[in-house]
């Protein structure tokens, strides 16, 4: 009875302790339909002069895909993918049956015809033959000169050899398989003599600033952190279809052997001449953010909060750069944004 007549007294006094700790929270939320207290920060723009991040992957700009000008089987391939190559060197050859048959065929034909025309010559000479007759054989023989030298030069692109110095990326075909004309068999690039390249992929704002000769940092994040120093090279002039991104190449300096690869991931830091205009603003003010997009109050030409969409630059962890959008506003709104939606009635605080 002792332990009964003292619980109920501690269970009375908590429920009083819970009740005025949730009506306590409950005033702090503003109630529907008034103002909503917030404070602002004042809206200016000033020159954004920060580095652009951006990531992409390695590369050369000689990049080419081998293939056999004729269809057959492959009768030996002589490389693998990572071999070095030469340039000149055979990486693969067709089953030459079929081909030397064609070859040994044409030929015949070409000697047939040089035969009828010698001996249509002589008798034009001899005027037995007409001039037709011997302008006939002499069309004759071009065209089975011109179908040898056709079968001669398939015979050649029967074999694919390098067309420069570099490395195996793919392999695409082995022996015995079976290959229709132009269908690839090897992806080489000339990474020994070629500059590597660095391919990042910007959105069209940061597009716009960065110029060729703007110099840029790469690091490569494999097991070891190492950093390459570049410059911009080029830029893309239409943006991707699939992604909507747009392309600047970096050309790496001095790279160390043996260390880039294809298709490698990296990240890089762009360092643009021409600077960008926007604002600053605190990190705290930001929601929604996917990309380089995201949201913001503002305090719009009502006296409401009003909801805008911004492109965003740099994110850092107490700032942001934004790039546009805030155009047509002079207040952000960087305290009470978690209670407002898009025309909220607001007290400036």
């Amino acid at each position: 009875m002792n332990t009964y007549q003292y619980t109920l007294p501690f269970l009375f006094i908590l429920f009083i302790g819970i009740s005025c700790t949730s009506s306590e929270e409950k005033t702090s939320i503003p109630k529907k339909g008034n103002p909503v207290p917030v404070t602002v920060l004042k809206l200016n723009k000033s020159d954004l002069s920060s580095p652009i991040s951006a990531s992409g992957n390695f590369t050369t700009n000689d990049e080419t895909v081998l293939s056999f000008k004729t269809g057959g089987i492959i009768s030996k391939t002589y490389v693998q993918e990572g071999d070095p190559v030469r340039k000149g060197q055979l990486l693969a050859s067709l089953d030459l049956t079929e081909v030397q048959a064609g070859l040994n065929q044409a030929k015949l034909a070409l000697d047939k015809a040089k035969r009828d025309h010698d001996r249509a010559m002589r008798l034009y000479t001899d005027s037995v033959a007409t001039l037709e007759q011997f302008q006939n054989s002499e069309t004759a023989l071009q065209i089975a000169q011109e179908q040898y030298n056709s079968v001669e030069f398939n015979l050649e692109y029967s074999q694919i050899r390098a067309n420069q110095n570099g490395y195996v990326l793919r392999k695409f075909a082995n022996n015995g398989q079976q290959v229709g004309p132009g269908t690839p068999v090897f992806q080489i690039n000339g990474a020994q003599d070629s500059p590597w390249i660095f391919k990042a992929n910007v959105n069209d704002v940061n597009w716009a600033l960065i110029q060729e000769g703007d110099s840029s940092q790469v690091l490569l994040e494999t097991t070891s952190e190492q950093t390459f120093n570049g410059k911009v090279v080029r830029k893309s002039r239409a943006a991707d279809p699939y992604s909507g991104s747009w392309w600047v190449e970096i050309q790496i300096q001095n790279p160390p052997k043996n260390v880039l690869a294809s298709g490698l991931f990296a990240r890089s830091e762009i360092y643009p001449s021409k600077q960008s205009e926007g604002w600053e603003i605190p990190y705290a003010s930001l929601f929604d953010a996917q990309g380089d997009q995201g949201y913001v109050f503002v305090v719009g030409k009502n006296g409401q909060a009003s909801r805008v969409p911004v492109q965003l630059g740099r994110i850092s962890n107490q700032t942001v750069q934004v790039l546009s959008g805030l155009e047509n506003f002079d207040q952000l709104i960087v305290s009470g944004s978690a209670y407002l939606s898009d025309n909220s009635p607001i007290q400036i605080q």
